[in-house]
């Protein structure tokens, strides 16, 4: 080797010495290593959030529902079943589509049960047909004076796969199928 050679060669060591000693960029490559944990870690925080925000807004909506047809308001205005469903639409202008049919948007399954112990207010098993739409039958019985009535009201609710596979779906399309429920006795 000549002289310029070695020289050469000491000055690319010197350069990576020196670049394996300089601290002055460990900031960022200690943030690249932090970054994907802390976004994935906010991403489900806000998607937990907006999903429990929506849950509450849907209990809220369901309870100014059920007022509708326990003070016999539906069965005195002889409400049809998308009637009604308009009116607990027109109480969700944010967060919630209502859809032109039964089974799209906010479905709403309003039924007479026969005692308390018989008011079933479990979360309802949605079936989907081969294009994914939802294709139960959703029954509307707003019952006579001093009935029990049960109301659901039930929503899919898309969810986005986040960072790292956190994910808040129930359903085996990828979404999240939020309900609430109202059990109440039909004054006179």
């Amino acid at each position: 080797m000549t002289g310029p050679e070695i020289a050469t060669k000491r000055t690319r060591r010197n350069r990576c010495g020196a670049f394996a000693r300089d601290s002055k960029g460990a900031t960022a490559v200690e943030f690249a290593l932090v970054a994907a944990p802390f976004l994935a870690l906010l991403i489900a925080l806000i998607q937990t959030f907006i999903v429990f925000f929506a849950q509450q807004l849907l209990e809220a909506v369901v309870l100014q529902s059920s007022r509708l047809v326990m003070t016999g308001q539906v069965k005195d205005q002889a409400m049809t079943q998308t009637a009604f469903k308009q009116k607990v639409c027109d109480q969700v202008v944010i967060f919630f589509t209502c859809g032109a049919t039964l089974n799209d948007g906010l479905m709403i399954d309003l039924q007479v049960a026969n005692s308390w112990s018989a008011a079933d207010t479990s979360m309802p098993p949605l079936t989907f047909d081969s294009a994914g739409a939802v294709k139960n039958t959703w029954q509307f019985n707003p019952g006579d004076i001093g009935d029990i009535v049960v109301l659901r009201v039930t929503y899919v609710w898309p969810v986005v796969l986040g960072p790292l596979g956190f994910t808040l779906a129930n359903l085996s399309n990828g979404n999240r199928q939020i309900m609430a429920s109202a059990a109440f006795q039909n004054e006179p």
